[in-house]
Formats: C-alpha cells, structure tokens, sequence
C-alpha cells in the first residue's frame, strides 16, 4: 500500500504513548527465554520482536520443516528481522539436543553473518550454512558450549557482539570476549551489559576486554519485573517533525527517561542544533520548537547509525548542508541505506555523494513535491521522509513496512493532524 501524505503547515500539540524500545526488548525477550523468572512490562509491538518471541517458544517436539528436511528439525523464518537472525544465531547454538534451520527473506540471506558464526565456532558451536557461505541460511545444532574464549573484529556490527554477551552467563565457563580495533556502537553494548548487571549477572567492561561471569540461575528465581523504555529511534521521527514546524510547536511522548540505556538519547544534544528543545518530565518527554540559526552539520554517527536517515531529510527540509560519518554499518541494513538514501533525496532536490561510510548533502532551498518514496523494504525509509510533509505533499510506498519497528506510525501521525490518505 502506498500513501499520499498531503502537504500541512502546523500540527497539533499531543502526547503519544511510544512503544517499548526494539533493542531493549529483543535483548530481553531472549534473557526471559534462558531466565523464565524474568517478567516484562511495555514490550515491543514491532514486528521484529514478534517474530522473536514465536522464534524462543519453538516446540522442538515436532517438526514444522518443508518434507526435504529431516524429520525433527525445524525451520524458523525470521523475514526482514537482522537483530533477531544474530540473537536468535546463539541462542539455538546452546539449545542442547536442539537442531534449527535459522532462515528469513530475500535480503536477510544477503547479510553477512560469518563474523557471528565464527565466533561461536570458536566455543564450540556446531553451525553450517545451508547455501552460501557466510549468509544464512543455518543449521544449528544446540549443544553444551565448554570453551570460553573469543577474539573478533572490533569494528563489527555491535549485534554479534551483543548475541555472543547475552549467552554468555549461561554457558558453562562464562565468556572472556577480545575486540581487536576501534570499537563501533558502544551504546548498544553497554546496553546489552547493563540488562545483564539488571537481573544479576556479573559483567567488567575494561579497554577491549569483555567479561561476563557464568550463572545457571538468577536473583534465586524469584519473579524479577522490568520495564522496557519507550523506543528512541521511533522518538526520532517526531524530532524532526519538530524541526520542520514553526517556533512554539510541542509534543509530548512517553515512556522516556533521562538515564537512557539506548544510544540514540543523543537526539536530545543532536536536535539542539535543530531547535528542537528536550524537557523530561516524570514518565516522558516534552519536545518544543525554538528558534536557531545554523548553516551546516556535521555529525560522527558510528554510535547512533539508526538515527543518519532521519538526520539527513532533517537538514534537506530545513535547507542546510550536512556531513554524516560512521555510517559503514548501513550498508548491510535492510537495505543498503545510504544508496537509498541518495536515491530518493535526489528525487526531491537534493544533490547527495556517499562513500561506504559517509553521506555529503549540500544545501538546497527547492523540494519537488508529490515524489514517490522508495522504501526497499525498510521501516526507516519510510519514516524518515514522512516528515517532509510539513513542506510539500509526498508519497510514500509500502508504507505497511513501518510495521517492522513501529505499528502505529501512521494513526500516530494523523493525531497531530498529518493528513493521510492511500495512494
């Protein structure tokens, strides 16, 4: 389905109850799995966590697997789901007795995967590749994992890092990790050692060395809640919104806090520039539109890359130049992001250059209106462009792609008054 977002000059001041954050919850939905005392309050409605939470209720005691598999195997599909395939990748490798054919769609089979595999290989893990080397999909046969000791490439996607510290405390030896390099998306591993100290297990983050001490069991099985904060990244796309309106202009969104666990919080620092001012109240934030005077912007994006496509249509619907880096993780997305990128904002206007990890916008006062969006597949594309609207009608395509991360975008968009209507 596509959309036809009609062009408004103002919105209505709101408050939006956000969803519980992607990352958090994916991370905790697989803890809850090794864990079963642990309970969860504001959970993901993305699809990327649904299709995790069917993934970690797998019943291993039949087989839902296409007749040319063997018997007592199952197939899991995760679809577009890239944090779900690396979690989902450990988690199977320590189901012992288990055996799973990890796979998902099109795209999901072009994105590397080999760095993860290897790096459980390297404790123990037995996993083959059903068709290309090095991209799903996988067999994985769950078993005992004794070693406890890896070394990999610091500059990798956080998420395989991630999936091997979220096994760690239940593997028998607990898990010594070695990043070599510059370390890419620190926040996201910090946040993923920060649930782990949540619910009691024992962590020291020092230079490059990570370790995460073994415990079969936690807080001695006594029910332990946690509530899972709103999600940052969908908290972007009102920030630019705020951007694009006129001076006084507020929403407001829950559940937020100010000692975020997710790194993209720096939308707070990084839309000062924009004029977009932060207040935190108890339970939630208070975005409001200032003035503010700025010719360019230059941001280092290799701890917050989910947030460089919001970024960039931000600068072009306000006319300035931007220069965006650390952004070499974009191109294994769900789509290569800043190719797409360049393709649709140079269908409005915009006069775009990228590298593989950088992305050069000048400035430009023209927008073409009743542009197609392209969105590739990807939940980000479509939300990013949507708040051009404040300046010309757009379209988007696919627009039930949202649904990946944030269900309720569009309705959320029509309570401040975005006029939307199918294409």
């Amino acid at each position: 389905m596509d959309i036809h977002l009609h062009q408004i000059t103002e919105i209505h001041n709101a408050h939006l109850k956000i969803s519980g954050s992607k990352s958090e919850t994916n991370r905790l939905l697989l803890l809850q799995a090794l864990y079963p005392n642990i309970v969860l309050e504001n959970v993901s409605t993305s699809d990327d966590s649904e299709v995790m939470q069917k993934a970690l209720t797998t019943n291993f005691s039949s087989s839902h697997c296409p007749p040319e598999r063997s018997r007592g195997i199952q197939e899991i599909n995760i679809h577009h789901a890239g944090t779900g395939m690396r979690f989902l990748t450990a988690y199977f490798a320590i189901q012992e007795g288990s055996e799973v054919v990890l796979t998902g769609s099109a795209r999901m089979k072009e994105r590397p995967i080999q760095v993860l595999v290897d790096a459980l290989r390297q404790l123990g893990a037995d996993i083959t590749y059903e068709e290309k080397e090095g991209f799903p999909p996988l067999r994985i046969k769950g078993k005992k994992l004794d070693k406890n000791q890896v070394t990999l490439a610091a500059n990798v996607s956080s998420q395989y890092i991630s999936a091997l510290l979220l096994i760690a405390p239940k593997l028998e030896n607990g898990l010594q990790l070695t990043l070599e390099g510059k370390i890419t998306s620190v926040p996201y591993i910090q946040m993923t050692l920060d649930l782990l100290k949540q619910i009691g297990i024992k962590t020291i983050f020092n230079q490059n060395k990570i370790t995460v001490e073994t415990q079969p069991t936690t807080n001695n099985q006594q029910p332990t809640t946690l509530t899972i904060e709103s999600d940052w990244s969908s908290a972007s796309y009102f920030y630019s919104i705020i951007a694009l309106s006129t001076e006084g202009t507020q929403i407001t969104l829950s559940k937020y806090k100010a000692n975020s666990l997710q790194g993209d919080s720096a939308l707070t620092e990084i839309y000062k520039n924009f004029g977009v001012a932060t207040t935190f109240n108890e339970n939630s934030i208070t975005l409001r539109k200032t003035n503010y005077q700025l010719s360019i912007i230059n941001y280092q994006l290799n701890n917050t890359p989910d947030i460089a496509q919001t970024i960039a249509v931000t600068c072009f619907g306000l006319g300035i130049s931007c220069h965006l880096t650390g952004l070499h993780t974009l191109k294994i997305k769900e789509t290569d992001r800043l190719v797409a990128l360049q393709n649709e904002l140079q269908k409005l206007g915009g006069k775009v250059t990228i590298t593989d990890d950088s992305l050069q916008l000048e400035a430009s006062a023209e927008i073409n209106s009743n542009i197609k969006i392209a969105t590739y597949n990807d939940h980000r594309m479509a939300m990013a462009f949507a708040p051009l609207a404040l300046k010309v009608p757009i379209i988007i395509e696919d627009a039930e792609v949202v649904s990946k991360s944030y269900p309720n975008f569009w309705h959320d968009l029509k309570s401040i008054g975005f006029e939307v209507s199918e294409h």
